[in-house]
């Protein structure tokens, strides 16, 4: 978990939302990730999703079954779901998502009935540490004036 809070330190330097992700395969971090959905305007590129991505071309499949995903941020419900699919053996998080958290907090994966493949779910880890960072980046934005989005021009 303390590689996936660098991760989250990586974005948060970026003005990303500080969530970072790594894979482990064999004991060894085979892929990393952090959010980059701001700096690439690409709504899904969360941090699983960018770790997954990138452990999947490591290992030349989609099966990651073999594989444990550490993530300070519980899932959200498209996370949660590439993490199912990809049929990861261990989900660990730090910190609970109350309002977006798709792994124990909106939806509890495990009471799905009919899912051919879920994680063991591992919560709390280093649950501190990967507040804080969540906890301080938000309380920075709510200083700063919010950007005028009326700039934006939409060329159809």
């Amino acid at each position: 978990m303390r590689a996936a809070l660098k991760e989250a330190e990586k974005a948060r330097k970026i003005d990303e939302v500080p969530v970072g992700c790594v894979i482990v395969y064999n004991d060894k971090i085979i892929a990393r990730g952090h959010n980059l959905k701001e700096k690439k305007k690409q709504a899904i590129l969360h941090a699983e999703i960018v770790a997954i991505q990138k452990a999947c071309k490591k290992l030349d499949t989609w099966c990651l079954d073999e594989c444990d995903i550490y993530v300070t941020l519980e899932p959200c419900m498209m996370c949660t779901g590439s993490i199912i699919l990809s049929r990861f053996r261990n989900l660990y998080y730090g910190t609970p998502d109350p309002k977006g958290g798709c792994t124990d907090s909106l939806i509890q994966i495990k009471q799905i009935k009919g899912l051919n493949h879920h994680p063991n779910v591992h919560s709390g880890i280093l649950q501190q540490e990967c507040s804080e960072i969540l906890t301080s980046f938000f309380r920075e934005k709510r200083k700063k004036p919010k950007k005028d989005k009326s700039q934006f021009k939409v060329n159809l």
